[in-house]
């Protein structure tokens, strides 16, 4: 071919080719200029789809255009060859650069991810599925360009017609394959890919993950002997993660590869735009943490901050509610500056009334500035007072009082939030500051909501009963307060996942409140977390809970109780590596929390992980001695590593502290498991003694007994109770469920306890 002349194009010298096939490089002599002519290769003449698949690619690059994607300038046929000109580039694929000894540099990753998304963005946009993204098929210039190449599988989508206007399905309408014909590069394909399922743009966006983490660590997520090795760790396994292989990877840029690799496509990034607003959001975030610090010794840390508990000097100690509220209310406005790391309010929390040193507290925290401050209340005046410290260095850097009425409380946080913008990060002040969210604008409902919210922390029955008080009380003066619903909502989700109420009890109202919350704020995390708590524990079909978690994540990345509870939810569905990695996360964010540490053990021991279990609920005593949940956990764990005598003591301190059945339960399968047949049908006779006078006494509370008597017919009976109860299943799995899978050979229980929670796979 060098040297003949096709149409107007003088053929000069071969560049390359692949499966697809074979390019050179040519002069447009019409308009001067150099061209990449791609001809079919010989091979696929006369194949009648290998011909429509190269008319398809040169269709669906030519509808393409874009800075990031390669110009199809023209096509036609030459002796019966199809052909296609395009763009001449100058410089090296992705591939080859990856194929150096020297890593991409995270600002690199990141500016390339960008250009490439960009360029995905356009094509999904026109309703066009790459459906081979790889290194191979992305170009980079001399020109520091992303330029993605090939579009030889290339689809073309239609709009389904939209039933919802807030969903649009992208579906193949052409199909140049039989069904279930896999193509593509099989270390870069999506899941659904590997099945031979019909694709949409999800799909590229799984392949895109797998380039980004490539960039990240020099490796490949999936990797195997075999292409059907790699297939199946592809469809049945999560990667390591990108910071486990490289620590300089940041922490949001990982999680965004992890989202983008889950193997559900509606668990995944749902769009190439989502993607590219994280990944400018990382790039501000790095650029900013790099050049925007204020008096940190380490250049890669972001400006940060923890806001602690404001003192209440009113002469009504009742008013801490208030302080707390305001305080907590300056937390999440300020979670809303990018580039500013903010401390989370459980691990800030901690330090109430601290005889530490600001300058210890801040380093305890990992933090460069400490916000505190003092609220006194005098009838309908406020006085707030705020004063913000550098860590390094104990000096203050500003501070102010706010004398006025208590009317003005909303632009009291406004201006506390500006003058701290202002205060620590001069780099931003180009950038709106942001308002604390105005839910409402009824100062009594404010404080109504400010009350309900300190007395749901506290996470008791007595003290949730007064929270719904308050949330109910809320929204009789503001019916349009969405957090006042999620609140409602999530009080009595908590109050049956416990067994504190009965299906029956709880699932009315938290679904009035959730769908009305849902009503009025769709957008806000708490409110779609509240809809995932929801459906995970009230709902039969619990899985469905997956995509409500990940949108609350999605809306807010730095919220540990989304990313914990993300991971009970995944550890349900036997999903461990994905479930470790969640709790991992908010541990990362809230690491000073019993709660989360809390949350952690019970991730670990549902997935049977009981020393790993033991040591997180040890973490939780250590942060908070007594705590009931960690003594409550650490038994659990214990008993799970046989250890019955050390199980037994913490089971006993638990149920000293509290006699909720969940608790006295665990106590039982305790004593059964090591062995003391009497106390643990004393146990139970209790609970029946409690039940005869009228108590709520959950199915499952008997159960955890059971599976510690090894009572298969007793199992049976309570099994099917408990599903009679809409037991849920993370209640199930975290009291007994651990141990219940050494009776699932009985085909009975297998049956009743499938309708709980997926069976292990192997």
């Amino acid at each position: 071919m060098i040297g003949q002349t096709v149409s107007h194009y003088r053929i000069k010298e071969k560049l390359g080719g692949g499966g697809m096939g074979v390019v050179y490089l040519a002069e447009d002599t019409r308009l001067d200029r150099p061209v990449a002519i791609k001809f079919l290769p010989r091979d696929f003449f006369g194949d009648s789809v290998a011909e429509r698949r190269f008319e398809q690619e040169a269709k669906a690059a030519a509808a393409l255009s874009h800075p990031h994607i390669c110009t199809v300038y023209d096509v036609g046929q030459h002796e019966g060859r199809p052909y296609l000109i395009m763009e001449c580039l100058h410089g090296e694929t992705l591939k080859h650069r990856l194929m150096k000894s020297d890593r991409l540099m995270i600002e690199e990753i990141l500016d390339l991810g960008i250009q490439i998304a960009s360029g995905l963005e356009q094509a999904h946009a026109r309703g066009i599925v790459h459906r081979d993204i790889k290194p191979a098929n992305i170009f980079l210039t001399v020109d520091g360009y992303a330029k993605i190449l090939d579009f030889g599988l290339a689809k073309r989508m239609a709009e389904k017609p939209a039933t919802d206007p807030d969903t649009k399905t992208a579906v193949v309408c052409e199909s140049l394959t039989d069904p279930g014909t896999v193509l593509g590069t099989v270390a870069y394909m999506s899941p659904e890919q590997v099945r031979g399922e019909a694709l949409d743009a999800r799909s590229d966006l799984f392949s895109f993950g797998i380039v980004l983490y490539e960039m990240a660590t020099g490796q490949l997520p999936f990797q195997g002997s075999s292409a059907g090795v790699v297939m199946s760790e592809i469809l049945n396994r999560s990667p390591v993660p990108a910071m486990e292989r490289r620590s300089e990877v940041p922490g949001d840029l990982d999680f965004l590869i992890r989202k983008a690799l889950e193997r559900k496509p509606g668990w995944r990034c749902q769009s190439a735009t989502e993607i590219l607003v994280d990944l400018r959001r990382i790039q501000r975030e790095t650029i900013s943490g790099s050049h925007g610090r204020l008096g940190r010794a380490r250049s890669e840390e972001l400006p940060s901050i923890a806001v602690l508990p404001f003192q209440n000097l009113s002469a009504e100690p009742d008013n801490d509610y208030f302080s707390d509220g305001l305080s907590e209310d300056l937390v999440n406005a300020l979670s809303h500056l990018p580039g500013l790391k903010v401390a989370s309010r459980t691990s800030a929390f901690r330090f109430r009334g601290s005889d530490l040193d600001i300058r210890q507290i801040g380093r305890q925290l990992d933090v460069g500035t400490v916000l505190e401050g003092s609220v006194r209340r005098a009838g309908s005046r406020l006085r707030v007072t705020a004063q913000l410290v550098g860590v390094d260095n104990g000096y203050q850097l500003w501070s102010a009082r706010y004398d006025r009425k208590m009317a003005d409380v909303f632009d009291i946080q406004d201006e506390i939030v500006a003058s701290i913008v202002e205060a620590l990060v001069p780099t931003l002040l180009g950038e709106a500051s942001p308002a604390v969210p105005r839910s409402t604008n009824n100062l009594e409902a404010y404080e109504l909501y400010l009350k309900g919210r300190h007395y749901w922390h506290q996470r008791s029955p007595a003290t949730l009963r007064v929270a719904i008080q308050c949330f109910e009380e809320t929204i009789k003066l503001d019916p349009d307060f969405a957090l006042a619903y999620a609140g409602l909502a999530d009080c009595y989700g908590i109050l049956r996942v416990y067994g504190w109420i009965s299906a029956e009890e709880g699932r009315p109202p938290a679904h009035t409140a959730m769908t009305q919350a849902l009503k009025l704020a769709p957008s806000l995390w708490e409110v779609n977390f509240s809809r995932a708590f929801f459906t995970f524990y009230f709902e039969k079909d619990w899985r469905v809970a997956g995509p409500h978690f990940q949108k609350a994540i999605a809306v807010n990345p730095r919220s540990s109780l989304a990313q914990a509870y993300y991971g009970v939810f995944l550890a349900t569905e036997w999903d461990g590596e994905n479930a470790v990695a969640h709790t991992s996360r908010a541990l990362e964010l809230d690491p000073l929390s019993p709660f989360i540490h809390g949350l952690t053990a019970v991730t670990l021991y549902s997935l049977g992980r009981f020393e790993a279990a033991e040591q997180a609920a040890k973490q939780a005593l250590e942060l908070q001695a007594d705590y009931l949940f960690g003594l409550w956990l650490r038994g659990l764990a214990l008993c799970g590593l046989g250890r019955y005598e050390e199980a037994i003591e913490a089971l006993e301190r638990a149920a000293t502290l509290s006699r909720a059945p969940i608790f006295v339960s665990v106590l039982g399968l305790g004593y059964a498991r090591a062995g003391r047949a009497d106390d643990a049908r004393r146990l139970l006779h209790e609970l029946d003694e409690r039940a005869s006078r009228g108590e709520y006494v959950p199915a499952f509370a008997r159960l955890a007994i059971h599976v510690g008597q090894g009572d298969v017919a007793a199992l049976r009976r309570t099994l099917a109770t408990a599903a009679a109860e809409a037991t849920p299943p993370f209640t199930l799995r975290a009291t007994s469920g651990q141990f219940l899978e050494d009776f699932r050979d009985d085909p009975e229980i297998d049956r009743l306890a499938s309708d709980f929670y997926a069976r292990r796979t192997p």
